[in-house]
């Protein structure tokens, strides 16, 4: 019987965790950018879990021990409650948002990196190298390891989204703009890609593969991939 009732939150449990890695995990990150967003996902999670149990115990108290809270005015527990408890959070959670937003930002470096144009069209990405004699790929994006690479964002037709989730963000591919995000895999390997922003009938098929290369073999790899 024991067993019998151990056995569905093991279960619960392994589920929870198995979701949490994959191809298009935003939990498994495998770059600096990666790993920010996955930060303050954990962090947000845990905070509203704080704050589920503050309200929880709040609850049980009121509930186990008739008569709690009663020398407290009721305007004074809707201020403290529902306003400062969940608005010194809120503020807390709002300022470390804003801090890996800017984190994440392309900035100038002293060494400028790598830039790809991703152009999006219905219902494909097209990668080109304006750093290696003009090449293109299409459906692979190819990217040095262990790097940053700046990837210009432009749509060809409607609003499309250019995901990365191992690796990065995601920034819109808007017609008639250059929106740039920075990407990174810490080591070769080969990361999946997907348009984020339903585009069309095609919107499910719009998926791409990041292949990132040992940096002695970047160059030679795009030359190979491109016709």
């Amino acid at each position: 019987m024991k067993r019998a009732r151990i056995l569905p939150p093991l279960a619960l449990a392994s589920a929870s965790l198995s979701a949490c890695a994959g191809p298009l995990s935003t939990l498994d990150p495998a770059g600096p950018s990666a790993d920010a967003v996955a930060n303050l996902w954990w962090v947000m999670f845990w905070a509203s879990v704080l704050l589920f149990l503050l309200v929880g115990g709040l609850w049980a108290l009121v509930w186990l021990r008739p008569g709690f809270g009663r020398s407290l005015a009721p305007m004074r527990w809707v201020v403290l409650g529902g306003l400062v408890m969940p608005g010194v959070l809120l503020t807390l959670l709002v300022g470390f948002a804003l801090y890996i937003g800017e984190r994440l930002l392309p900035h100038a470096l002293a060494d400028p990196p790598p830039r790809v144009s991703a152009h999006g069209i219905m219902w494909q990405w097209q990668f080109s190298y304006p750093d290696i004699a003009g090449a293109a790929t299409t459906p692979t994006l190819h990217i040095p390891a262990g790097a940053p690479v700046d990837i210009v964002v432009t749509s060809g037709d409607v609003v499309h989204s250019f995901w990365v989730p191992r690796l990065a963000g995601k920034i819109d591919a808007i017609p008639g703009h250059r929106n740039v995000i920075r990407i990174q895999a810490d080591r070769p390997g080969t990361y999946e890609g997907v348009c984020a922003e339903f585009c069309g009938d095609g919107h499910t098929t719009m998926r791409f593969r990041v292949e990132a290369h040992a940096p002695q073999d970047y160059r030679q790899a795009v030359l190979e991939a491109a016709p």
